[in-house]
């Protein structure tokens, strides 16, 4: 007999989670629709062609590739066997899962241009695929919810994305947290700063890894990549920043890359992404300006976003960037966006650490009718239309067992109230009213059930 098993990275949802992980999608699709955004979902596989060379050589090595349909073995010859993976791939796969929702979503936006109001906003909230080593807070399928503004280069929008972060976390109740910003124009500065130009790029990828394997780690990777021994040292002022308020990071990095054009424009768009985000009403701010924040993706350009609950041990919760030119690829350059991707499989796993999720959320069921025989059904049905109209979940035991079993099932699902109903309730019209909780018992009118369980 085969166990029955669940690929590596992945997960079952039972009902109480279920209810608990629409608790975070509903008020993260409020806050996006509050905000302006409209929904847009795109297909779970994308042609390889879409997905390939966008996210970096390591964003390409986690990519899941689909096995084209039907007999392809046959065309393959001894030579493509041994030419390797690079020049076999596309002989046998065509297709991959997506692996996030920006890329999609530039693909849609290219394909669909003259039919879009720009600027386009939209939100997305589908799973996404990655190959990666499952770990504690990290999964091969999981959920992002993205919301995206392509069509403008104006700082409003991340300013936007800073009041949007704040809300969503505050109204999931996660009141400890940190938004991490930088721009990938102080990262271009900086590798100017220490003469490596035009190698921000490994800079980023190594310096991403900073809170993962430490400062040496993150110098040692330096070496490997061609980074000399001056330049290494020269970089020493990027890890001098901690407790610093945002105002002297400001200006402690328009002092150090004070010879970097490029690092000067990023220093005044994070100036002035604050100041609009203060003007539209920020109040106690929990961000930090973190020069040492790289985020692995090659597409962003300028602002970079990452969120970090504190107190657990859970990687990054949310992040985001503005990216130039990411429909460039598709035929369509010179398109400015900026996004936010929030993970809710990560932020539930914080919030069920924490025990943040509001009581009930979890409840399904408020009151189980419980009919002792057929008669019993006549009183039982028109009760629970009339619970359902008054927004009450409930629901009907479907046999007619003993009462023991019935009450066990309610026990079983945590249903509060239980209804029940047997010839002199039927007679009577005075219904038992069970309370789960505390073992009380009343009787109450049948027109007058659904007005007492809502003032409980």
């Amino acid at each position: 007999m085969q166990k029955p098993t669940l690929p590596k990275g992945t997960r079952d949802f039972g009902p109480e989670q279920m209810r608990k992980r629409l608790f975070i999608f509903d008020t993260i699709r409020q806050t996006f629709q509050r905000f302006g955004f409209q929904p847009l979902e795109t297909p779970s596989m994308e042609n390889l062609s879409t997905l390939m060379g966008k996210y970096g050589d390591e964003g390409d090595q986690l990519l899941f590739k689909i096995l084209n349909s039907g007999d392809f073995a046959g065309s393959l010859t001894e030579a493509d066997l041994q030419a390797g993976s690079k020049k076999l791939t596309p002989k046998i796969s065509e297709k991959g899962l997506r692996y996030d929702l920006t890329v999609p979503f530039a693909r849609y936006v290219v394909m669909n241009r003259n039919n879009l109001p720009m600027p386009f906003k939209r939100y997305q909230m589908q799973p996404v695929w990655r190959a990666d080593r499952p770990q504690r807070g990290r999964y091969r399928e999981f959920y992002q919810c993205d919301a995206d503004v392509v069509g403008t280069d104006s700082l409003l929008c991340e300013a936007e994305i800073i009041l949007m972060i704040h809300e969503v976390m505050r109204n999931l109740g996660m009141q400890h947290f940190t938004l991490k910003i930088n721009n990938r124009k102080i990262l271009a500065g900086i590798a100017e700063a220490i003469g490596m130009p035009g190698q921000e790029g490994p800079l980023s990828v190594a310096i991403d890894k900073l809170d993962k394997i430490g400062k040496d780690k993150v110098l040692d990777e330096l070496r490997e990549r061609g980074f000399s021994e001056e330049s290494i040292t020269k970089l020493e002022p990027l890890f001098g920043f901690d407790n610093a308020s945002t105002a002297d990071t400001l200006t402690m990095l328009a002092s150090w890359l004070d010879a970097s054009t490029t690092a000067q424009q990023g220093v005044a768009e994070l100036r002035e992404t604050l100041q609009l985000a203060t003007m539209a009403g920020l109040e106690n701010a929990q961000l930090d300006i973190d020069p040492t924040l790289a985020r692995g993706l090659s597409y962003y350009t300028g602002a970079i976003f990452e969120v970090k609950a504190n107190g657990v041990s859970i990687g990054s919760i949310s992040g985001g960037g503005r990216y130039d030119n990411l429909t460039g690829a598709f035929g369509m350059p010179g398109l400015s966006g900026v996004g936010i991707s929030f993970g809710v499989d990560r932020i539930y796993d914080v919030m069920d650490e924490l025990n943040l999720f509001p009581a009930g959320t979890g409840q399904g069921t408020q009151v189980l009718i419980v009919p002792f025989d057929a008669d019993a059904r006549g009183v039982a049905l028109p009760l629970v239309t009339q619970l359902r109209d008054a927004a009450i979940p409930a629901e009907v035991y479907p046999d007619l067992a003993k009462v023991k079993k019935m009450l066990d099932y309610a026990n079983a699902k945590q249903i509060p109230y239980v209804v029940l109903i047997g010839s002199e309730e039927v007679q009577t019209g005075q219904l038992t009213v069970k309370n789960m909780v505390t073992g009380e018992q009343q009787k109450i009118a049948q027109a007058d059930v659904a007005s007492f369980v809502r003032q409980k």
